[in-house]
């Protein structure tokens, strides 16, 4: 059981690149390399109640999730130009490499990105030496991100063809006259 200065390691925990990061342990005057494996924070405190480390060798590959930053999701043309809105379906991915490659993040760029596109995980660029895990182990090429239409443009155009084909429908009745308002008519004069 290791005891850590809580203050500086509270602080650490809030950077996103803390847990993607080699930790040097000093453990009985010997120095040791881990990964933060998995970290328990008190239900309503801002205090840490349990780190687990996990020892690593340089000259071992690693399996770590690492967070997607998406860019230029503003300027893609299936937002900009054809008023979609981006979803993330991924915020993270499994890589391996050693751990001197580990990445702090991957970018994925979304600046052309049109309509109804994906990007996927083939798609998203990784430094030397880095793989995607499930890839390499013959997985499936999911989907990171996608531009989709704004469902309630869909539902609003839905409504107006609906209301557009209404009156089309009962305008005239057998005899020329509109169906819909002698009806009405018979209903008034019954009460």
């Amino acid at each position: 059981m290791l005891a850590l200065d809580h203050a500086s390691l509270f602080h650490q925990v809030s950077n996103e690149s803390f847990y993607t990061s080699i930790l040097t342990v000093n453990v009985g005057g010997q120095k040791e390399q881990a990964v933060l494996r998995d970290i328990q924070m008190h239900p309503f405190k801002p205090r840490i109640q349990h780190m687990d480390l996990q020892r690593i060798s340089a000259t071992e590959k690693l399996h770590m999730l690492v967070p997607l930053h998406f860019i230029n999701q503003d300027i893609a043309p299936g937002v900009k130009l054809q008023g979609g809105i981006v979803a993330h379906l991924m915020t993270e991915v499994d890589v391996t490499c050693l751990p001197h490659q580990l990445p702090e993040y991957l970018t994925v760029d979304l600046s052309n990105l049109n309509l109804g596109q994906s990007v996927h995980l083939t798609d998203v660029p990784l430094p030397e030496g880095v793989s995607i895990t499930s890839l390499g182990h013959g997985g499936a090429d999911l989907a990171v991100a996608t531009i989709t239409v704004v469902r309630a443009t869909v539902e609003a155009e839905a409504e107006v063809a609906a209301a557009a084909a209404a009156p089309a429908e009962g305008a005239t009745a057998a005899g020329g006259a509109p169906a819909a308002p002698a009806a009405e008519a018979g209903k008034k004069e019954s009460k």
